[in-house]
C-alpha cells in the first residue's frame, strides 16, 4: 500500500458523538489501540497504549495512597466458597456475579473456589489472625489486583467480567477513626481525579439502596460524561463492625476489654480510563491530560529529500535539551507522511505536538500544536525548554476548567417533578434537588426517568426548607440525580 492510500486508510472518520455516542466510544478505544476484545465473552485485552495510561494512573494514585500511611500487600485470587458465604449480606450483593472454580486439574474440588469479586472475606480471615491488641491497630493495607464479576452486559473499561483495581482495607479501634479514614480516602480520590485526570467530581454519600453490600455507609465520587450521564468513579466504604463480627476480628483494648475492630474499604478501577475517554475525547479521538498521557510531547520532523538529515539532526538536538521528566517521542519514521503521523497522534490524544521543517529551521522556531484546542503557536528555539513545560501545565489546567464548565452548564436545580422528568428524559445531566429519604420515592424516580440518586451531598439534620421532588413532602436531603452508566 502506498503512502497516500495509507493516509486515507488511517483517516477514516470515527462515528461522531452526536450520531451514536456508544459507537463513538468503541471506535475511539479500538482506533487508539487502548484495548481489543478477548476470545472470552465480556473480557478485554488491554493493549500497550491503554495499559501505559493505567500504569500512569497506578503510579500517581499509589503515591498518594502511600503518602497517607498505607502499605501494599497481595491476597489470593481464590476464595473458598464457605468463606465467602460466611457473610450472607455480602454474598447476596455479589452472588449473581461470582465465578466458581469446581475442578483443579483432573479432580473435583472438595469445596468450590470463588474467583475474587472483591476481597473483604479473604482479607478479613487474615486480619482475624494478625490483630490481637490495640497495639496492632490501625492496619492500613492496599492491594492492586484483578477482580472477576460475571457481568451480563459489558462495555470496555466501564463494565467487564474481569478488571483491574486497587482496593484498600483498613482496621481501626474506634468508629470515629474508621469514619475519618473513609472520608480521607474519598478526598484522596477526589483530588487525584481533578488534579491528575482533569475530571471534576462531586463527592457525597450513597443512599441505603445504593451502598456497598455489608457497609455501614458508602461514599462516592461522581463524574459527568460528555453525553450527560454520570459515572461512579471511586467509592469509599465505612464497613462498621459488620465484617469484624462475622470473621471475629477482635482486639484487646487499653482498658483490657475485648472489642471488635472498625473497618473500611475503598477502591478505584480501570473504569477511570472510560471516564477519561468520555470526559475529554472528541470526534478526532482521545484527548489526554498530560499527567496521565503515555506520551506528553511528540516531535514530528517535516522531512524533504534535500534536508532530511539536517532536519532529523536538529529535532533530535532539541529533544535532548527538553527536561528529562517529559515523556517525549521523536517520530522519525520515514515510511509515513507527516499528515499520517499528525492524525495518528491526534487519535491517541498526545497533548502537544512539535513540528520542525526546513522553513522552521530558517526562522529559528518550532511549531507547537495543542491537542485539546488545536491552537498553534510558534516557539523561538531559545524559548523551547521553558515554553514546552509551561504549555503542558496550561493544557492540564485548561482541560479541568473546560470539563468543570461543561458540568456547570449541564447541572440544574429543580423542585418541580414534571420539569425534572422532562429534563432527565431529554437533556440529561446532573439535577440538584431534594429527597425525603423514602426508598419508595427513590424507586419512583428511577422507574419514571431511569435516573438514580448519585449521592447525598448534604443533610439538613431535620431542618425542612425544601420539598421532595417525588412526593412533595418536606425533604432534609440535598442530592444529585442523574442517569448513569
Amino acid at each position: 500500500m502506498d503512502k497516500k492510500n495509507k493516509d486515507k486508510e488511517f483517516v477514516k472518520e470515527i462515528t461522531p458523538r452526536a450520531q451514536d455516542y456508544s459507537q463513538w466510544y468503541v471506535d475511539v478505544i479500538l482506533k487508539a489501540e487502548l484495548m481489543d476484545y478477548a476470545p472470552i465473552k465480556g473480557c478485554m485485552v488491554i493493549r500497550p497504549y491503554g495499559y501505559a495510561i493505567w500504569e500512569n494512573v497506578q503510579r500517581l494514585l499509589d503515591k498518594r495512597i502511600k503518602e497517607t500511611g498505607h502499605e501494599n500487600a497481595y491476597f489470593p485470587l481464590f476464595i473458598p466458597q464457605g468463606l465467602l458465604q460466611k457473610e450472607a449480606e455480602h454474598v447476596e450483593g455479589f452472588a449473581p456475579e461470582v465465578a466458581l472454580v469446581t475442578r483443579g486439574g483432573d479432580e473435583e474440588l472438595a469445596e468450590p473456589l470463588a474467583v475474587r469479586p472483591t476481597s473483604e472475606s479473604i482479607i478479613c480471615s487474615m486480619y482475624s489472625r494478625w490483630i490481637q491488641s490495640w497495639r496492632d491497630l490501625p492496619v492500613l493495607i492496599n492491594q492492586w489486583a484483578n477482580v472477576v464479576r460475571w457481568e451480563k452486559s459489558t462495555r470496555p473499561f466501564l463494565r467487564t467480567s474481569e478488571f483491574i483495581w486497587q482496593e484498600g482495607h483498613t482496621c481501626h479501634s474506634t468508629e470515629e477513626e474508621a469514619e475519618q479514614e473513609t472520608l480521607k480516602m474519598l478526598e484522596v480520590y477526589r483530588e487525584f481525579m481533578e488534579t491528575e485526570m482533569a475530571i471534576p467530581v462531586i463527592a457525597g454519600q450513597k443512599t441505603e439502596k445504593e451502598k456497598f453490600a455489608g457497609a455501614l455507609r458508602t461514599y462516592t465520587i461522581e463524574a459527568l460524561m460528555s453525553d450527560g450521564k454520570a459515572l461512579q468513579s471511586g467509592t469509599s466504604h465505612n464497613l462498621g463492625q459488620h465484617f469484624a463480627r462475622v470473621f471475629d476480628i477482635t482486639f484487646l483494648d487499653q482498658d483490657d476489654e475485648l472489642k471488635y475492630v472498625w473497618q473500611t474499604s475503598w477502591g478505584v478501577s480501570t473504569r477511570v480510563i472510560g471516564a477519561l475517554i468520555m470526559v475529554h475525547g472528541d470526534d478526532r479521538g482521545l484527548v489526554l491530560p498530560p499527567a496521565v498521557a503515555p506520551t506528553q510531547v511528540v516531535m514530528v520532523p517535516i522531512i524533504t529529500k534535500k534536508q532530511r538529515e539536517e532536519v532529523l539532526e536538529k529535532i533530535n538536538d532539541i529533544a535532548g535539551l527538553l527536561p528529562h521528566d517529559i515523556r517525549l517521542k521523536v517520530d522519525d519514521r520515514l515510511e509515513y507522511t507527516a499528515g499520517w503521523k499528525f492524525n495518528q497522534w491526534e487519535m491517541k490524544g498526545v497533548p502537544l505536538r512539535l513540528e520542525l521543517g526546513p522553513r522552521d529551521m530558517e526562522n529559528n522556531r518550532l511549531v507547537a500544536v495543542r491537542r485539546d484546542t488545536g491552537d498553534k503557536e510558534e516557539i523561538p528555539m531559545e524559548e523551547v525548554t521553558k515554553r514546552v513545560p509551561a504549555l503542558l501545565k496550561e493544557i492540564q489546567q485548561d482541560m479541568l476548567e473546560r470539563a468543570l464548565k461543561f458540568r456547570e452548564e449541564h447541572t440544574a436545580e429543580m423542585e418541580d417533578y414534571n420539569e425534572f422528568c422532562g429534563y432527565m428524559l431529554e437533556s440529561k445531566g446532573f439535577v440538584q434537588g431534594y429527597w425525603c429519604g423514602s426508598g419508595n420515592c427513590e424507586e419512583k424516580i428511577k422507574d419514571d426517568t431511569k435516573a438514580t440518586i448519585r449521592c447525598i451531598i448534604n443533610s439538613h439534620n431535620g431542618e425542612v426548607g425544601h420539598n421532595c421532588l417525588a412526593c412533595g413532602e418536606k425533604a432534609p436531603y440535598c442530592v444529585y440525580f442523574a442517569r448513569a452508566y
